[in-house]
C-alpha cells in the first residue's frame, strides 16, 4: 500500500514538473493584465446591480458599498496573476473563503466565479517554483472541499435544500439529500480540476514551445558555428596556397637573379635563360594570386562570379618545380613509381594537387634554407587493397648559416596531410640531410585499370637521380 502511493505520488509530481529543470520566465505586469482586471471589475458591477434589482440579493445585510469592494478586490487580483501566480491563487481561495461566508450570493456570482477559477489557472500554470504551487494549490482544494463538508456535516446547506423541496413530489431516482450532495460535489470537482488541469496543460505547452526555441536557437547557433569553421578552412586553405605560391616563386626569381647578376658580364644566353626563367615564375605567381583572390571575391558576391583561374596543379606540373629548382650546383631528380600504368592519371585530383604543394613547399626549403647539391624527389603510386600515394623529398644538404623560417610550410604539409588522413615524416636523416615524406591513403579519381599484379613499373620524369 505505502509504495503504491509513493509511486502514485511520484507520478503526480512527474506530470506536475516538480523535478523539471525548466522555469518559466516570471513576465511584468502589462497593459493586457490590466485591461482583463478592469473588463472584468466593470462587468462585475454591472452584473451585480442587475441581480441586485431582480431581487436576488435581498438576503444579503451588508451595504452595497461592501458587495461593490468584494468585486473589484476579487478582480484586482488578476493584475498580477502571472508576475505572482501561486500568491494570487492562494489570495482568491482566501478572497472565497471569506466572502462566501459572509455574502454567499455575492460570491456565487458569475465574475468572481471566473475570476477565482482564472487565478487558480494561472497559479498553476505560470508557478516557477512547481514543488511550492503542488503545495499550494492541494491545499487550496483540500480547504474548499472540506468547507462543503461541513456546510453539508453542521451548516444549513442541507436544511436550506430540505425546505425548499417540501411539498414537492421526487421525480429523480436518487433521494433529494444525496442527490444535491452529488451534484455539489461534481460541480466542484469539475470547476477546481478544471482549473488545475487546464493550467497545467498550459505550462506544459509553453515549456514545450521553449524546448522548440531552445532547439531551434541550437540549430542557428550550431550551422553559424559550421559556417565560420567552413570560412576559417577555407582561409586556412587560401592562406597555405599563397604561402606556397609566393614563397615557392619568390625564392626561384631570387636564386634565377642572383644567377643573371653573377653571368650576365660573360654570359648573355645564361642571363638571358635567367630573366625568362623570372618572367616565368612571375606570371605565374601573379597568375595564382588572381585565382585566389577571385576566389575570395566570389564568395562575398552573390551569384557566380567569372574567374580567369587556370586548373589547380597536379602530378603534371611537378617537373616544371624540379627544372626551377635545378642549377648549375644542384642537382634534382625527380622519379614516378606506379604499381600499374597510368595510376597517377587515376589519381584524385585533391590528392594530386597536395602532392604537388607538398614537393613545391620542400623545394622552396632546399632553395631557402639549405646547402645540399643533390635533391631526390619521387612519387609513388599503389592502388592495391591497401593503396597508397607516398611523396618523398630527400636532400643532402645541412642548414645554411643564418636561415631560419617562419615554419608555416611545415605547418601547411602537415595540415594537408591530415585533411586527407596522411602520415608525416620531416626532419634532419641520421645519414646527414633532410627527409619530407608524406603517405596517403589511396583516393582515385575513377576506378583502377588493369595493371600487373605484382611488381613496380618505373617511369623517370625531369632527370635521373
Amino acid at each position: 500500500m505505502a509504495t503504491a502511493a509513493r509511486s502514485a505520488l511520484a507520478r503526480l509530481g512527474r506530470w506536475f514538473g516538480v523535478e523539471d529543470p525548466w522555469v518559466r520566465p516570471s513576465p511584468p505586469v502589462g497593459r493586457a493584465d490590466v485591461l482583463l482586471a478592469a473588463g472584468i471589475a466593470g462587468f462585475g458591477l454591472v452584473a451585480l446591480e442587475l441581480v441586485r434589482s431582480v431581487g436576488a440579493l435581498d438576503e444579503v445585510t451588508l451595504p452595497w458599498w461592501v458587495q461593490w469592494i468584494a468585486v473589484l478586490s476579487g478582480a484586482a487580483l488578476l493584475v498580477g496573476r502571472r508576475r505572482r501566480p501561486v500568491a494570487v491563487a492562494g489570495l482568491a481561495a482566501l478572497h472565497m473563503l471569506v466572502v462566501g461566508i459572509t455574502m454567499p450570493m455575492v460570491m456565487g456570482q458569475v465574475t468572481l466565479q471566473v475570476v477565482y477559477f482564472v487565478a487558480i489557472l494561472s497559479g498553476v500554470a505560470w508557478a516557477r517554483d512547481r514543488r511550492w504551487m503542488l503545495v499550494v494549490v492541494g491545499a487550496i482544494v483540500v480547504v474548499m472541499f472540506t468547507w462543503i463538508a461541513l456546510q453539508f456535516a453542521i451548516g444549513s446547506a442541507a436544511q436550506d435544500f430540505v425546505d425548499e423541496q417540501q411539498g414537492r413530489t421526487r421525480p429523480g431516482l436518487v433521494p433529494a439529500i444525496p442527490a444535491a450532495v452529488l451534484l455539489t460535489v461534481v460541480i466542484n470537482v469539475v470547476y477546481f480540476g478544471g482549473a488545475v488541469i487546464f493550467g497545467q496543460m498550459l505550462w506544459r505547452s509553453a515549456r514545450d514551445r521553449a524546448q522548440l526555441e531552445d532547439q531551434a536557437s541550437t540549430i542557428t547557433a550550431q550551422a553559424t558555428a559550421l559556417r565560420t569553421r567552413a570560412v576559417t578552412e577555407e582561409r586556412l586553405r587560401i592562406a597555405r596556397e599563397l604561402h606556397d605560391v609566393v614563397a615557392h616563386h619568390v625564392s626561384v626569381i631570387g636564386i634565377q637573379a642572383a644567377a643573371a647578376r653573377r653571368v650576365m658580364d660573360r654570359d648573355p644566353d645564361a642571363t638571358r635563360a635567367a630573366l625568362e626563367g623570372i618572367e616565368g615564375s612571375s606570371r605565374e605567381a601573379v597568375s595564382s594570386m588572381r585565382g585566389l583572390l577571385g576566389t575570395l571575391r566570389g564568395s562575398e558576391r552573390a551569384g557566380p562570379v567569372e574567374t580567369d583561374r587556370a586548373p589547380q596543379p597536379g602530378l603534371g606540373e611537378i617537373p616544371v618545380l624540379v627544372e626551377a629548382c635545378r642549377t648549375p650546383r644542384r642537382h634534382v631528380g625527380y622519379d614516378l613509381v606506379e604499381n600499374s600504368p597510368g595510376a597517377a592519371d587515376r589519381l584524385g585530383p585533391p590528392l594530386a594537387q597536395s602532392i604537388h604543394r607538398t614537393v613545391q613547399e620542400a623545394l622552396t626549403n632546399v632553395e631557402k634554407h639549405s646547402t645540399a647539391a643533390r635533391v631526390s624527389v619521387v612519387v609513388r603510386l599503389d592502388e592495391g587493397p591497401a593503396g597508397f600515394a607516398e611523396v618523398e623529398v630527400v636532400d643532402d644538404g645541412r642548414a645554411r648559416t643564418g636561415s631560419s623560417g617562419s615554419g608555416l610550410g611545415q605547418l601547411g604539409i602537415r595540415e594537408r596531410a591530415a585533411s586527407h588522413r596522411g602520415t608525416v615524416e620531416i626532419g634532419p636523416r641520421p645519414t646527414g640531410g633532410y627527409r619530407v615524406r608524406v603517405r596517403y591513403p589511396w583516393v582515385g579519381a575513377a576506378a583502377p585499370a588493369p595493371g600487373p599484379a605484382s611488381g613496380l613499373a618505373s617511369r623517370v620524369r625531369g632527370g635521373t637521380r
